[in-house]
């Protein structure tokens, strides 16, 4: 062959999602989760934004892979193949333990088998509480963001999220402007300490 056939393809551009929860839209989604009739998969869907954890992580976890002494749940293969210990905090820990359990039943106290992908429950969830175009997955996101906008290192974050490098968590790491803008003002004090002491709070006005 002379040429390369398919040398005039283009690649898709990527596509870097920046959608993540509000304080607001927190609040609108924890109300939709509360009162809707499938309290199984809301438990999980809160799980979600409460651990940054995968969807099937959530979904495919079993009572014996939580350490109640360590405050972790095992994920025997995580998406990299290796196993990792997602950690639950007290919200997550406290919503487990209201969770049924019977003998033998070690996924869903419903039907004792994995959870379903959720995407029906997740759909309706999601409109009731006014969220458009937001998928299960930016709950990960969500999580990732209230971290580093509350000043968590970001290197926490990734451990958190099980990601091998530091490159796949900042693609969650979102700062909201007012953390920007907070942590540029910190620079005056340090580069121009004396400056930023005798300054006066207004500027007259020229002569």
């Amino acid at each position: 062959m002379s040429h390369n056939p398919a040398a005039e393809l283009k690649t898709a551009p990527d596509v870097c999602r920046e959608r993540f929860l509000t304080a607001e839209e927190t609040h609108r989604l924890l109300k939709a989760l509360d009162t809707d009739e499938n309290q199984t998969a809301a438990q999980s869907i809160k799980l979600l934004l409460l651990t940054g954890a995968r969807r099937n992580e959530i979904t495919r976890a079993k009572w014996e892979y939580i350490d109640w002494q360590k405050n972790t749940l095992l994920v025997p293969c995580s998406k990299s193949g290796r196993p990792r210990l997602i950690q639950l905090n007290s919200a997550a820990l406290d919503l487990l333990r209201l969770l049924p359990r019977q003998p033998g039943n070690a996924f869903s106290p419903v039907t004792g088998r994995p959870s379903a992908s959720l995407h029906f429950p997740w759909t309706r969830i999601r409109r009731r509480a006014g969220l458009t175009e937001f998928r299960l997955h930016d709950l990960r996101h969500s999580f990732a963001s209230f971290l580093v906008n509350k000043g968590v290192s970001i290197y926490v974050v990734q451990s958190l999220l099980g990601h091998a490098n530091v490159r796949a968590t900042q693609r969650y790491a979102h700062l909201a402007n007012e953390t920007l803008s907070d942590a540029a003002e910190l620079i005056p004090s340090v580069v121009m300490p004396t400056q930023a002491a005798t300054l006066p709070d207004e500027i007259p006005d020229a002569a």
